[in-house]
């Protein structure tokens, strides 16, 4: 097995990168030790014992793995949350056969590496900021590589792929009756996707198609990369809020709160030009 170790330096810190069979692990204990450099093992614990985060690593191997042992899963998901409930990653490796989430032994280059997926959900925990220095970072070098391999790195892809599962399955599971017709299920699919744009865009996807007739696409292709890390976090937010029961006018309120805070801190202007240096 072909694996190639890479470090990514994210202000200051060094994050190390593992490159295995195409796919890019980041190391989840280089993040930790942002927050608790002696025992970064318990800031990884503490992010996987809530039921969020548990859901999330769930659907991840849901698209990503064959194998992934959903029973086990299930039972995880179910106890997540609870105060006596402890997820180590090598607990959830050897009960669920994940593979997103991968552990080295050794002194030297050792620790917890998870998939860019998962690891830019735990830095996203850690804080907005930190996430986009990583992914800046990380963008970096895909294009230092792809310059060299021609390959292409769709980000937006990256970022959006596993939050909008989870949305789209919120919506399902507690907004859609279960008889309702496809035609009505997809204007309440399509309803959710214009809240989240108005709470970041200010704006829904008719509005902005008929402020733009000239543009192909929509709204969200034309985001930029802060735009589309907000959007992933508002994505994760509104799945937690449809979950709790709160009606539309009170979640598009908390979502728009939200995106200004998030936005005002992604695109400060000291932060860009610390990234351009």
């Amino acid at each position: 097995m072909s694996k190639k170790q890479t470090i990514l330096n994210v202000k200051g810190t060094d994050i190390a990168l593992l490159s295995k069979k195409e796919e890019d692990y980041i190391s989840l204990t280089d993040i930790a030790k942002t927050k608790n450099p002696d025992e970064p093992r318990f800031v990884i614990q503490n992010w996987m014992k809530t039921k969020y985060t548990v859901e999330f690593l769930g659907f991840w191997e849901v698209l990503n793995n064959r194998n992934f042992n959903r029973v086990e899963f299930d039972t995880f998901k179910n106890e997540a949350g609870s105060n006596a409930f402890v997820l180590t990653p090598q607990k959830w490796v050897e009960h669920t056969n994940a593979i997103g989430i991968i552990t080295k032994a050794g002194r030297y280059g050792g620790g917890t590496f998870a998939h860019k997926d998962i690891a830019f959900e735990f830095a996203s925990w850690i804080s907005a900021e930190f996430k986009l220095y990583l992914i800046k970072e990380f963008q970096r070098l895909k294009e230092d590589e792809n310059s060299r391999l021609k390959l292409e790195w769709n980000l937006s892809r990256t970022l959006a792929k596993v939050n909008y599962q989870i949305h789209t399955d919120a919506i399902k599971t507690n907004l859609i009756p279960p008889d309702l017709s496809k035609l009505k299920q997809n204007f309440i699919y399509a309803n959710e996707a214009d809240i989240l744009n108005v709470a970041l865009f200010g704006r829904t996807a008719k509005e902005w198609r008929d402020e733009n007739p000239e543009k192909d696409g929509n709204i969200r292709d034309y985001a930029t990369i802060e735009q589309l890390i907000v959007l992933t976090n508002l994505e994760s937010l509104n799945s937690v809020l449809i979950k709790q029961s709160i009606n539309a006018n009170e979640r598009i309120k908390l979502l728009n709160k939200t995106a200004i805070e998030q936005m005002r801190i992604l695109v400060d202007k000291n932060a860009s030009q610390k990234l351009l240096m």
